[in-house]
């Protein structure tokens, strides 16, 4: 009854409390403010998704265009090893260069095989466009000739012959040229050539840059936007030129650094250079801008709410300021007065409804502190049953007769089991804590009682995969083996005490955790195991199951009435204890659903 007359004394000074808050009222103004506020916030959230949808199209348009990028790519790197394969195959094993190498240049011999040779590459050239030129090299008869019609002018084939002149006469040809289409500048013009030797003949295939690069250059890579190819030092191969046909200029002035960019990259598998894209979109950003101007609407839509709001203050906000003074008027005994004067029939049924509030909340808030007095009565219980001065006394003296003795060792390691022991008995203040920890626990305190009782026991636990994370209440598994210990042991013969940790699912997928204890000694007594299934108290007027039965009682109210704990006896003698202990977030989801 004291604790009853608290809580009511406490729920009247709290109801006063709110009372004296609810009745401060605010002006129409300070909702229209509030409103705004609230505008202003939806315009930044709008600002930010902007911000989002224009990196989202970019995203989506770079990768689009990557893709084409690479179609492209791998369409040329296609034709590049085509080309080289049909070089190297004339080389290797048309005749008809043979017969140009045998034969003066003058002769019939030599203008036939020429005039072959140019039918074969005018067919390849048809096939891969007009851009790519072929010429030959006869390096005996010192002949430098184009097998196929040519797109150059006459300057650049002269500039062009004497350097692949040059370039074949290096040793390095082959690590240069060979198999890879690489870049030279031409009167400042950058071509692409590749080189393919045979013995003392040469075929040489050969494109412009910018003929090569035309084809990206037909993207929409917007106004700014451009593509070149880039040599392994990142110098353009190509002329400035963007995609919409305008001269670049100088792109390190501050506005040209300040303008968003975008840059995709493609490499040639047969070649010493890249192609690379830049996109300079200016269309998303006016994405930004139309999104304002929609917010703006909403703006003005809001402010109108604001204007509809002041007139309908006395029909609306009238009664429900009323309600509010109403609820503010709670009596001693925490009933609100009564809504007689309002004409709104759900501020009626919200006062009848709030009174039935009112009532259930006391009646739980004097259960709930009902229940936290029990708890707190049962774990001081608990904890008075768990901190035994005569085991600590027991450990000190089997120290010291060790001792006496010179067991250093055992010694050693007696101390340091104790001193864990009682570390973890004082220091955890937990209702959860991990499995693990609480079966290191349990395994220091058997090693402890090995070191007192020596060979008259031996003990074995098993622990299931992944239920190492378990939580569990600390000291549970504690009292049941401190139990076997008691009852169990004796100098007849060596006992096995055995636990095993399993988990399971119930009908209703709620993750289980099956802690069975075991032993080999003589079991329960028959009435204290028709006790045990009957549900009944144990005797504590001597002392005795005092740990069981506070045990009990924690599992009762730490799982809400869910976990279920079995005693039974062997066939062959000894006791078995099984604990079916709930998950806590199954735990915690139950008593949610149950409040």
């Amino acid at each position: 009854m004291a604790a009853q007359e608290r809580i009511l004394d406490l729920g009247t000074m709290a109801n006063t409390t709110s009372g004296k808050a609810a009745t401060r009222l605010y002006p129409v103004r300070h909702y229209v403010k509030v409103m705004l506020l609230i505008s202003f916030s939806v315009l930044v959230l709008d600002l930010a998704i902007s911000i989002a949808s224009i990196f989202i199209v970019k995203q989506q348009s770079t990768r689009y265009l990557q893709d084409t990028a690479d179609l492209y790519i791998n369409r040329i790197n296609h034709d590049f090893d085509y080309i080289n394969h049909y070089m190297g195959w004339t080389l290797a094993n048309d005749e008809t260069l043979n017969t140009m190498n045998a034969y003066r240049i003058n002769s019939i011999e030599f203008l036939k095989a020429n005039e072959n040779l140019h039918k074969r590459f005018t067919e390849l050239q048809k096939n891969y466009g007009q851009e790519y030129n072929f010429f030959y090299y006869l390096k005996n008869q010192s002949y430098f000739l184009n097998c196929a019609p040519i797109s150059v002018t006459y300057t650049d084939y002269r500039e062009l012959k004497k350097q692949i002149i040059s370039f074949i006469d290096d040793k390095e040809l082959y690590e240069k040229f060979y198999s890879k289409w690489t870049p030279v500048l031409v009167n400042g013009k950058y071509y692409v050539i590749n080189i393919v030797p045979y013995y003392n003949r040469y075929l040489i295939g050969l494109i412009s840059a910018d003929h090569l690069i035309r084809p990206l250059r037909q993207i929409n890579l917007g106004a700014n936007g451009y593509a070149s190819l880039v040599d392994e030092r990142g110098i353009s191969l190509t002329s400035p030129v963007s995609n919409s046909g305008k001269v670049l200029q100088n792109n390190n002035g501050v506005f040209n650094r300040l303008q968003p960019r975008t840059t995709i990259s493609s490499e040639f598998t047969s070649a010493t250079f890249s192609a690379e894209m830049v996109i300079k979109f200016g269309a998303f950003e006016k994405i930004m801008i139309a999104q304002l101007l929609i917010m703006l609407l909403f703006f003005i839509v809001t402010s109108t709410i604001c204007v509809v709001m002041l007139f309908f203050k006395r029909r609306v906000l009238g009664p429900i300021q009323s309600f509010s003074e109403n609820l503010a008027r709670i009596n001693e005994d925490g009933q609100p007065a009564d809504l007689r004067s309002s004409k709104l029939i759900e501020l009626e049924q919200a006062n009848d409804q709030f009174k039935d509030l009112v009532e259930q909340i006391k009646t739980f808030k004097i259960a709930m502190y009902e229940q936290e007095l029990e708890k707190q009565q049962i774990q001081l219980d608990y904890m008075k049953q768990q901190i035994k001065p005569h085991f600590f006394l027991n450990c000190l003296t089997s120290i010291y007769s060790m001792a006496q003795i010179q067991m250093y060792q055992e010694i050693e390691d007696m101390a340091m089991s104790t001193s864990k022991y009682f570390r973890y008995l004082f220091q955890n203040g937990e209702d959860f804590v991990p499995l693990e920890n609480e079966l290191e626990h349990v395994r220091m305190y058997l090693e402890i009682q090995r070191q007192r009782y020596r060979d008259a026991f031996i003990y074995h636990i098993e622990l299931a995969e992944q239920a190492g994370s378990v939580m569990l209440p600390p000291l549970v598994l504690q009292t049941f083996i401190e139990n076997s210990i008691k009852y169990a042991i004796s100098r007849d013969s060596e006992v096995q005490i055995k636990l095993t940790v399993g988990r399971c699912a119930d009908e209703e997928d709620t993750e289980l955790t099956i802690i069975q204890i075991s032993d080999t000694g003589p079991g329960f007594p028959p009435e204290v195991l028709e006790k045990l299934h009957s549900g009944l108290p144990l005797d504590q007027t001597k002392g005795t199951h005092i740990g069981i039965m506070n045990t009990l009682k924690r599992l009762e109210y730490l799982y809400a009435k869910k976990a279920a704990v079995s005693f039974s006896n062997l066939p062959e003698g000894g006791a078995v204890i099984t604990l079916t202990l709930p998950d806590q977030q199954d735990l915690s989801s139950g008593m949610e659903r149950s409040l």
